[in-house]
C-alpha cells in the first residue's frame, strides 16, 4: 500500500530495519545515550531556546497535548484557545477536564487566523494560549511568529502543538517565544505512533518542576528529572524510541531542519499542481505544507478513499464528522516522493474516466 496519510506516514528503509530488530533491555548506559541524543536533536530541530529540555512520553499526541494542559496550567489562568478544527477543539475539552477557566476563538473549517480577529483578544488578561500551529482537520497553518508578538505582548505563556507542523512547516520556538511545542513519532519523524515529544523552554521548565499535578503518569517534573539521565519514570515504546534516533539522524545527514522542510514544501507544491486539472477545490485559506484537504466538486470524499484503498492499493487520509462526505486529505510527509504523486494522480484520473469523480 501506498500512504499518503497524514500519519501514520510511509518510513525509510532505515527505519523499518530497526524496528524489525529485538527491542533491548532499556534501563543500560547505552539506551541513556541514544535518549539523551534524542533530545538533543529534538532541541536542535525545533530550534529551542538555550537550557531548553525534551521529554519522551509513551502515548498519542493527544496524551501530551493533557499532560502540558494539566502540568502549564491552573484554575488560576484563564487561557485563550484557537479553536479552528478538531485538533484545536482538543484543546477546548481538555481545558474543560482540568477545569482551566479559557475562551475559544472559534474559526471556520479552513479559515486563517489574521492579526486583526487575534488582536480582538488584547489586553483582556490571558495568561496563556493554546494552539494546533497546523490544523491537521482542515490543512490551516496558523502564523507561529504572528501569534508569539501576541503572546510576548500580552505576558502569556504559549503552547504550540506542533504534531503535523514539526519538521514540515518552518517554526523557530526561540524566536516565536514560545514555551512548549509537542510532536509526534508518525508525523514528519516517519516512525509508528506511540510516541509524542514535548520540547519546553527554560519557562516552562521551570513551571512544570513547581507544579503541583494529581497525576503519577502525565506528572512531566518527574519525566524531566528522569531524562537527566537519559531515562523515563516508566516503561517506554523502547523500540520506536530507537526508530526515533534513525530518523533524528537521518534527517541530519540529509542537512537538517531546513533541509526537511524543504523537501515536504516541495512534495506538496509537486502535489498541487498535479492536481489542479481534477475537479477538486482546495479548502485551506492558508495551507500547511504536511497535508492538502481536498473537496470533490462531484463525488463523496468518503467514496473516493474507499475506491482508492480497495482498488488501487493507495491510502489517502478521509475526514469524519460533518466533513466526512465533502473533505479528504493528502499528506506530503514521510517516505514519498514525485514520482508516489504521479502514482496517487493517476489513480484519480482512472476514477475520473470511470465517472467516479
Amino acid at each position: 500500500m501506498l500512504n499518503f496519510t497524514i500519519g501514520p506516514v510511509m518510513s525509510s528503509e532505515e527505519v523499518c530495519a530497526v524496528g524489525g530488530e529485538q527491542v533491548p533491555y532499556f534501563r543500560t548506559p547505552e539506551f541513556s545515550n541514544v535518549m539523551l541524543e534524542n533530545e538533543q536533536l529534538m532541541l536542535k530541530f525545533a530550534k529551542a531556546p538555550e537550557n531548553s529540555r525534551a521529554v519522551f512520553m509513551t502515548n498519542s499526541s493527544t496524551g501530551s497535548m493533557e499532560a502540558v494542559v494539566m502540568n502549564c496550567f491552573t484554575a488560576a489562568d484563564k487561557v485563550l484557545v484557537i479553536d479552528g478544527g478538531s485538533f484545536g477543539h482538543r484543546f477546548v475539552e481538555l481545558c474543560e477536564i482540568h477545569e482551566v477557566p479559557y475562551v475559544a476563538l472559534k474559526l471556520n473549517h479552513g479559515q486563517k487566523l489574521n492579526r486583526e480577529r487575534l488582536y480582538e483578544y488584547d489586553g483582556q488578561g490571558f495568561t496563556g494560549l493554546l494552539v494546533n500551529i497546523d490544523e491537521t482537520s482542515t490543512g490551516v497553518l496558523y502564523d507561529s511568529e504572528m501569534i508569539g508578538e501576541f503572546c510576548k505582548k500580552n505576558n502569556m505563556f504559549f503552547v504550540c502543538d506542533c504534531v503535523s507542523a514539526f519538521l514540515a512547516d518552518p517554526f523557530d520556538m526561540a524566536h516565536c517565544g514560545a514555551s512548549v511545542m509537542i510532536t509526534g513519532s508518525q508525523k514528519v519523524l516517519a516512525c509508528p505512533p506511540g510516541i509524542s515529544i514535548i520540547v519546553m523552554a527554560p519557562n516552562a521548565v521551570e513551571r512544570v518542576t513547581n507544579a503541583k499535578v494529581r497525576s503519577m503518569y502525565f506528572n512531566l517534573a518527574d519525566a524531566l528529572k528522569n531524562m537527566e539521565r537519559g531515562q523515563t519514570p516508566f516503561t517506554p515504546a523502547v523500540g520506536i524510541l530507537l526508530q526515533i534516533n534513525a530518523r533524528l539522524k537521518e534527517i541530519e545527514r540529509a542537512g537538517g531542519a531546513d533541509a526537511e522542510i524543504a523537501r515536504v514544501a516541495a512534495q506538496a507544491a509537486d502535489f498541487r499542481e498535479k492536481i489542479r486539472e481534477l475537479p477538486f477545490e482546495f479548502v485551506s485559506e492558508s495551507p500547511a505544507n504536511g497535508v492538502t484537504p481536498l473537496h470533490p466538486v462531484n463525488a463523496d470524499a468518503y467514496e473516493i478513499f474507499t475506491e482508492l484503498k480497495d482498488n488501487y492499493g493507495i491510502w489517502i487520509c478521509p475526514n469524519g464528522g460533518d466533513m466526512k462526505s465533502t473533505v479528504f486529505r493528502v499528506g506530503h510527509i514521510g517516505h514519498l516522493n514525485h514520482d508516489d504523486n504521479t502514482t496517487l494522480i493517476n489513480a484519480l484520473k482512472d476514477l475520473h474516466s470511470k465517472g467516479k469523480l
